[in-house]
């Protein structure tokens, strides 16, 4: 799997539709290889500081327990718009995305974007 520490993102797209999502990035090294980092049967995900020259530090997997615990005041903010999902309590959440296998990816940037992707895989290959 490359690696994509120190990679520039480029664009990202959502498909809604398809529950997919794509970071489009390029290697800071002399090939400059382009790589793609795909997160297939997407549930959500969360973005802050899009920045043109976003550059990334680590993407990382955490248990779906940290998602809630991280993300609490986030949700409850959010509640009343039936996001993530519609919801009584973060449990229910916690409960659908278990059984779901969902995983909670976060994407740590040096500068720029960051934020995190639930999603049942994530593949990154070159392109």
């Amino acid at each position: 799997m490359p690696s994509v520490h120190d990679n520039k993102i480029l664009s990202y797209s959502v498909d809604l539709q398809n529950d997919e999502l794509t970071i489009h990035t390029q290697s800071n090294s002399i090939a400059a290889d382009k790589i793609d980092i795909i997160f297939t049967g997407v549930f959500n995900h969360f973005f802050e500081q899009p920045l043109k020259g976003s550059i990334i530090l680590a993407i990382t997997e955490s248990p779906i327990e940290h998602f809630i615990q991280e993300n609490e005041e986030l949700l409850n903010r959010n509640k009343g718009y039936c996001w993530p999902m519609v919801f009584d309590s973060a449990e229910q959440i916690e409960t659908v995305l278990i059984e779901g296998a969902y995983k909670y990816i976060t994407l740590l940037s040096s500068y720029g974007l960051n934020g995190w992707v639930l999603a049942r895989d994530v593949e990154i290959i070159a392109v």
